[in-house]
This record gives C-alpha cells, structure tokens and sequence, in this order.
C-alpha cells in the first residue's frame, strides 16, 4: 500500500522534479500521404531527441482554426502546428502565434513562401509547401493539352454521353479566384479590402454560369464530386490541388498528367489560382521550449521537405529541393504563377459574403450586380468596428447587491437552530450526492453560466470588452436592417419554429403509425422489422447527413435517378430538381433527412407505451361496438399520451437545436435562408471574424426559447396526466 502510494506521488511530481521527458504536441490537418510522412518525421525526431516526447494530433481543417482559439489560450493547445499561412494574421491578432525566432534560416525558403509567412517584416512560421490549384488532364479523352481556356470548352460537344469538359469547385470563391483573376479582378485590392465586384467580377461569373448551362461543368461540385468524377473518367479535365493526386490511385496516375492553367483567350490573360503556403508555427508557450523551435525547424529541413515531396508529391517552399516528378514539376511551375493569399484577417471574412454570391449568380436566384453588392454589405457587417465598450457599473451593483443579499440569508439560515438541525441530519445524503452535484456544476451549470456571461462582452479575440445589452439588442433589431432580411434573427427564428414543428409532427406521425403495427400481435417477423427501423437512429446523424446530402445532388444524386426512372416508366417528363437552390426545396431536403432520424425515436416510446394499454379495456371497448379508429382516437391515444408528451419534449429540443442536419444537407443554402438558430450562431461564431459574444448571445436566446417550450409542454403533459386521472 506505501510502495502504491509512493509510486503514485512520483508520478505525479515527476514533471515538476524534472523527471519526466518533455512534452511537446503538434497538431495537423493532413490526411493520406502526408499524415503518413508527417508520423515518420515524428517518429525520426523522437528517436533523436530521447529527452522529448512528442504528440500528433490529426484536426479536421474545418475545425483547427477554432480548436486553436479554445485551447491556446488556456495553456492545452499545440506548441506546434501546421496550417495555411493565410490564417497568420488573424492568429496573430488572437495571439495564437509566436515569431519563430531563431528556427527561421533566412536563405532556406523562396522568396514568396518568405513573404507569405512574414507579417510586418518578421517571420511568423516556417514554410513547408506551395499549394495551388492545377489542370489535371485525362489521357484517354484529350488527345492535345489546351492552349486556352476556351478550347477545354470547344472539347466538350466531342466528348461521350455522360462526360464532363471540366470538373471544378465552380460555386467555391478558392476555385473560382483563377477565373476572376483572368478577368482582371481581385478578391481583395492592394489595401486589403474587399474587391470582389466591378465589371472584372461580374463578367467572371456571367462567363462560369454560361459553362453551366452549357453543361462544360457539373453544377453544385465539391471536392468529392471532382475526384470522383475525375477518377471515374467522367471528365476530362479537373482544376483542383496536389490533393487530388493524392485519392487518385496508382492505375488512374497512368491515364493522367498535371499542367499549369491556360490563359483565357477572351482577355488574354493566364488562369491565375490562389497560392497557399502551408507553413508550421509555433504557438506563444511553443515558442519558449527549444525542443518545440527544434521540431519545428526539422520539419522544416531539406531532409523532411524531400520525403513530403517523394511521398506526398508536395511542392517544396525551400530553394534546395529540386522536384523530380512531372506532376510536383507541374505544381512548382503553376506555384510560381499564382497569386499569394493574404494574410490578413479581412481573407478570412471575405470568403463567406463571396461565397454566397458566387451561389446565387450560378443558381439564377440573382443577377452579378446585384449579388455582388450584397456580397460588400455583407463583408462591411462582418468587419464593422467592435462595439462601444459600456460602463460597468450596473453590473458591478447587481452582482454585489446579489452577493450581499445571499451573504444575509445565508445568516439568516445559520442563526435559526432548525436550520442548523437540518443541515446535521442532511450530511449523510450529501455523501452520495456530492459527486453528481460537483460534475453537474462543472459539467453544466459552469459553462452556461460562462456562457451567458460571454454574451455581454464584444470586440475582436484580444480586445474583449464588456458591451452590456448591445448583442441582444443588435440582435432582436436586425443590426438596423429589415426585420425579416435574409440571416435576420427574426427570420431565423420562424424558419426554426417551422423546422420543429414539422419534424416533430412528422417524428410523431410516422412513428406512431410504425409503432401501432409493430404492437400487432398477428404481425410476422416483427423482431426483424424492429431492427430494421431502427437502424436510421443507431446510424451517427451527421454520416446520414452526409448521404443524404450526396442524394440529393442535381446531376449524379440517387433522388435525381430515382425521378429519371419514374419520368421514363411513366413517359412524363421530369426535369432534375436543384433542390438547394430554392427555400422550399432545400428545406424539404433538409426534413426528409431528419425525419429519417428522428421517427425511429419516437416509433420505440410507441411501441413501449401500446405494452401498459390493458387488452380488457381495449376489448371492452370492441364489444360496445367501437371501430378501430374509435378505438385509437378515444382509448389508446389518451392511454399513451402521457409517455409520449416527455418524447415530443425530448424530441422537439433535439430538433431545435439539430446542426448537423441543417449544417451538411443544405449549408442554409439558399443564401442563408434554411439556417437556423443554432446554425446562425455557429457561424458568428466561427466564420465571421470569430464575434464570441455576438455568438453567446445568440445561444442565450435558443435557451430562453427552449425554456419556454420546455414549460409549455409540462403544462400540456400535467393536465394530460389530470386528464387521465392519474
């Protein structure tokens, strides 16, 4: 027993006497090939460095920038990490980046990876790879590498049925930046600010939306739709990054070669992609350990740059890795075409309001002008200067008046002889409930409160100040603007009032119904059907998400063969349905899915509940001649109604607050219009200009609300209960 605790109390102190190897962590977002290279490299330096123990961790790309925001500041974050350098400005303005000091080795890098990763003449990170979109070129269907752009296009009646000219991320502002370029527009100017409008990018669009219609490229694209219609020789071409190379395997890497774009003929100017510098940073605490310095400026060296470069062809930001493979030749070639992104934060909060755009020009839902000048508003909204900080007096005064009067009634309590009584007798039970209460309050009580607290401060991550009343207020005015504008709280609110109460009700329905026939006792294999029904609920919802969202894409989802094959059988005519360019589609779309979720929920508390109904009531009910119907209506629902009010309860807050649904189906699209609150608040919170407070505000109101409901629907279930008798 000694020797355990001895053993226990040395690992414990271990790492304050020195003892214990130090811990370096290094984060990534690399899959595939580069996760690979990126563990080999690790495990190189462990081996070199015994004194060191290093941890990897692979973080979703969508995620890393707000896992760092959470987790530096607080001392648990990397002392390592590798991510674009377009984020440096705004990490620095986090200060969640520390200049790399003395790993930074002046004539290692080329001259635009040095400045890409260098704010205000100083180095912020280490360059690793250059990264940019290039022409991947199918061998079996072009038989000649285009000169220009328009050729891809001239090749497109030739091809067989069911082939693409050119698969792009055509409604994604990254992709779509080599075309504005071409067209001699920018996304942001010179000034950093915001530069995505003006005749260079209405012509840009107006020149991708006739390829759509011309059916050159595939509508509503993203990265899995180009790969795999690119691997599926089901394009011609493809412009996307070294990524691609990386899911295409070794049989498609023998019908395929990379190029640098082509110009466009119209303009005469060459297809100019955005340059990514992946570079490795080091975090503020990282910067003060050598061994963090250390491993940075390894992953960094020649010797890692040349093992990304063999394995995951990467293009090497160094000037003594020299690329041997055609595909890395190709890359490097087209790296030195392209055009750095900024790293300022205006990058960051320029991607949405573009985005949105692009969206609603290719969709037809809005002329260029008017899409693009929304697009400014939107970008000015996201960059509008932090609110005026307020006094904080009041606060102040209510939180010592609150604390004086609880000082009191605590005295109050104590000075009475019962109450002291009560406390001794109540000791014992405070044994067993202490550690419920204790993780109940860290786990729950402590966050909302922290996060109800947040919702009254503003500014920019690093100037935090106490705003008071004014995100509540912005947000229930609509920040000055129509009530019911598009991305309004109120609108947003309807359109969450209308999600629940349609899903509920169809959760409901459908598994009420499915429940009664599965309570047939005359009914076969109902154990099987059970399973069955069950399955949609067991699978994780956002793999759900996922597939149906693939379902429902135009050109190549399961809905639009299934309404292909009912138009040939039934020899009507059924056009393909863009089902995320419209509200009521896309809301349709995103309730089939949850419905899918949601009915086997409530389709298990059915079945439960038909198990109390007495048989002899029911019969009884049979012999005074009632029909099955009145039988339902008038016996068994009011008998089940009581277990199933709790279900609708459950149900209606888990559909409230259902993001992944909402987040991966439809994305809000259109324009932000199938958004709801919750996933407005995410996106306050994480995609414009991380706005915390604004954000917390946001879920302060989704908890007032629920509240409400909550308590509606304990009324509803107790005078039910009265109801019933019970």
């Amino acid at each position: 027993m000694l020797l355990g605790v001895w053993i226990a109390l040395l690992v414990l102190l271990a790492p304050r006497l020195g003892l214990a190897a130090e811990r370096i962590r290094l984060w990534h977002s690399w899959r595939g090939e580069e996760e690979a290279v990126a563990q080999a490299l690790v495990e190189r330096f462990a081996a070199a460095h015994p004194e060191l123990q290093v941890e990897l961790l692979a973080v979703p790309y969508d995620a890393f920038s707000a896992k760092l925001g959470s987790a530096i500041p607080f001392g648990e974050g990397p002392d390592v990490y590798i991510d674009s350098h377009e984020r440096l400005g705004e990490y620095r303005r986090r200060q969640l980046v520390a200049p790399v000091g003395d790993a930074w080795d002046e004539t290692a890098y080329v001259d635009v990876a040095r400045a890409a990763v260098s704010l205000d003449g100083e180095p912020h990170a280490l360059p690793l790879s250059l990264k940019s979109l290039a022409l991947y070129v199918d061998d079996a269907l072009v038989a000649r590498d285009p000169e220009h752009f328009e050729d891809i296009v001239a090749l497109a009646p030739s091809l067989p049925p069911g082939v693409v000219a050119l698969a792009y991320e055509a409604q994604n502002a990254y992709a779509h930046a080599a075309l504005l370029h071409a067209f001699g527009g920018r996304l942001l100017d010179e000034r950093e600010q915001y530069a995505f409008f003006g005749e260079p990018a209405q012509d840009s669009l107006l020149f991708v939306r006739e390829l759509l219609d011309r059916g050159v490229v595939p509508r509503d694209a993203d990265g899995a739709l180009v790969t795999n219609l690119f691997r599926a020789g089901k394009a011609a071409f493809a412009m996307s990054g070294p990524w691609l190379a990386a899911e295409l395997t070794a049989e498609g890497a023998r019908r395929y070669h990379v190029i640098p774009l082509p110009s466009l003929a119209r303009t005469g100017a060459p297809l100019q992609p955005l340059l990514t510098v992946e570079a490795v940073m080091l975090s503020p605490q990282g910067a003060t350990k050598p061994g963090a310095r250390a491993l940075a400026a390894m992953l960094a060296s020649s010797d890692a740059a040349r093992a990304r470069m063999d394995r995951a062809r990467a293009v090497s930001a160094r000037r003594d890795i020299v690329a041997d493979d055609a595909i890395v030749r190709a890359f490097a070639e087209q790296a030195a075409k392209a055009i750095p992104m900024s790293s300022s934060p205006q990058m960051r909060a320029a991607w949405e309001p573009a985005n949105k755009a692009i969206r609603k020009v290719l969709r037809g839902d809005a002329e260029p002008v008017a899409a693009l000048a929304e697009a400014q508003r939107r970008f000015e909204l996201i960059m509008r200067p932090p609110p005026p900080r307020s006094s904080t007096w009041l606060p102040v005064a209510l939180l010592g008046g609150f604390a004086l009067w609880g000082a009191w009634w605590l005295v109050v309590r104590v000075r009475r002889p019962e109450s002291r009584q009560a406390v001794r007798r109540s000791l014992p039970a405070w044994a067993w409930v202490a550690h419920a209460v204790i993780a109940v309050g860290v786990l729950v009580v402590l966050p909302l409160v922290v996060g109800a607290a947040t919702s009254l401060f503003g500014g920019p991550p690093g100037d935090v100040h106490y705003v008071g009343a004014y995100n509540f207020v912005e947000i229930v005015t609509a920040r000055g603007g129509p009530l019911l504008a598009s991305g309004s709280f109120w609108l947003t609110l309807l359109v969450t009032l209308a999600w629940t109460a349609i899903n509920v009700l169809l959760h409901v329905g459908i598994g009420v119904a499915l429940g009664l026939m599965l309570a047939r006792p005359v009914l076969r294999m109902r154990a099987l059907y059970r399973v069955l029904l069950i399955i949609p609920w067991a699978v994780p919802n956002y793999v759900t998400a996922l597939a149906w969202k693939g379902m429902f894409h135009r050109q190549f989802g399961a809905v639009t063969g299934l309404l292909q094959a009912i138009s040939a059988w039934t020899d009507t005519p059924i056009e393909p349905i863009s089902w995320f360019s419209r509200f009521s589609t896309a809301f349709a779309a995103n309730v089939i899915t949850n419905a899918w979720l949601g009915f086997p929920f409530m389709m298990v508390v059915t079945v439960a509940a038909l198990g109390a109904v007495p048989k002899d009531v029911l019969e009884a009910a049979e012999v005074d001649g009632a029909s099955r119907w009145q039988r339902f209506r008038h016996v068994t629902l009011p008998m089940i109604g009581p277990s199933l009010v709790p279900a609708v309860t459950l149900g209606a807050i888990w559909t409230f607050n259902m993001f992944n649904v909402v987040f991966l189906v439809s994305g809000g699209e259109p324009d932000g219009t199938t958004d709801i609150l919750v996933s407005e608040a995410y996106r306050w919170a994480f995609t414009r200009d991380a706005q915390y407070g604004y954000a917390a505000a946001y879920a302060v109101l989704i908890f007032v609300l629920l509240f409400g409901l909550t308590r509606g629907l304990d009324r509803l279930r107790a005078r039910t209960v009265a109801r019933m008798g019970g």
